[in-house]
């Protein structure tokens, strides 16, 4: 159980709190498609279980090859330095192992949900996986961060439907800004240190007060997608909550960070977040199951 722990911990499982409730609504949403238009869904109790798959191996892959790639720098680093692969808790070459397990994991699972799926799967691979490099050339790092994650909502949705549609769109987007957004406030921590290193961060390159402002108008835009999808996705009260909610919680993080005082920074990043994250996507599935049993 321990080894278990160790690798849980290395891809910081806790944050799957993030994309997850966005990969249940996507899902959702393709359900509540094909019933809308009286589309068959075939095996639908399997492809739930794949998307769950597909969901953890992709995030566990991009993790760990994060801090693969990242060990010297976490060494170096002493918020980052009791991390498992600098601690010594886990080997290197191990982590790697892991990375490419969860990699041909993900790639199978893809394979036996549907078509598009997996040819997109390298694709999706390689969005989640570049990002590890780009704190190395590119403060807009927290934007290739975003993609990756907003990949979950239509991911989901494709794997029911096999289709694009607007509204799943729309939440990826939403998604892509969220994260941008409040991981613009997580680099915050390491200004001085991604200086020190060379590393590219919006901190680190505009400033703490700037990086806060850009980090504002990403939610900004963030808020705006998700009102949009309201009326898109022919949304209830339920929705109207969950929105609210959602909107609250970026209010609510951006009043606790300062430029003179980041000591709140962890509960914007992971409290508030997930709140977000998870009662905005309770109130979507409610939506669409009061959606449901009016139809039918």
């Amino acid at each position: 159980m321990s080894v278990v722990k160790n690798y849980l911990g290395l891809v910081k499982f806790s944050h799957t709190i993030f994309a997850l409730p966005f990969a249940l609504i996507g899902f959702a949403l393709g359900v509540s498609y094909q019933l809308t238009n009286q589309l068959a869904i075939e095996n639908i109790g399997f492809k739930f279980f794949l998307v769950i798959v597909c969901m953890f191996t992709a995030r566990s892959a991009a993790m760990a090859f994060n801090r693969y790639l990242d060990r010297h720098f976490d060494k170096l680093n002493p918020r980052t330095a009791i991390r498992e692969i600098p601690a010594g808790i886990i080997k290197a070459e191990k982590a790697l192992l892991f990375v490419f397990i969860n990699a041909i994991v993900f790639v199978i699972a893809t394979y036996f949900i549907n078509t598009i799926c997996f040819y997109l799967s390298p694709v999706a691979l390689f969005v989640i996986l570049f990002y590890s490099y780009t704190k190395r050339f590119t403060y807009l790092c927290h934007l290739v961060l975003g993609i990756g994650l907003s990949l979950a909502p239509i991911g989901a949705y494709l794997a029911v439907t096999g289709v694009f549609n607007i509204v799943p769109l729309l939440f990826s987007f939403a998604v892509l800004f969220w994260v941008s957004g409040f991981d613009i406030i997580f680099a915050l921590q390491d200004v001085e240190f991604d200086k020190s290193q060379s590393l590219y961060s919006m901190p680190s390159y505009w400033g703490i007060k700037t990086a806060l402002n850009i980090s504002r108008f990403l939610h900004m835009i963030s808020a705006t997608c998700v009102i949009i999808a309201l009326f898109f996705g022919d949304f209830g009260y339920a929705y109207t909550i969950g929105l609210l909610v959602f909107i609250g919680m970026l209010i609510y993080q951006h009043s606790i960070v300062k430029p003179t005082d980041l000591s709140k920074v962890n509960i914007a990043f992971m409290t508030a977040n997930g709140i977000a994250s998870i009662v905005f996507s309770i109130f979507v599935l409610i939506d669409l199951y009061i959606r449901y049993n009016h139809l039918f």
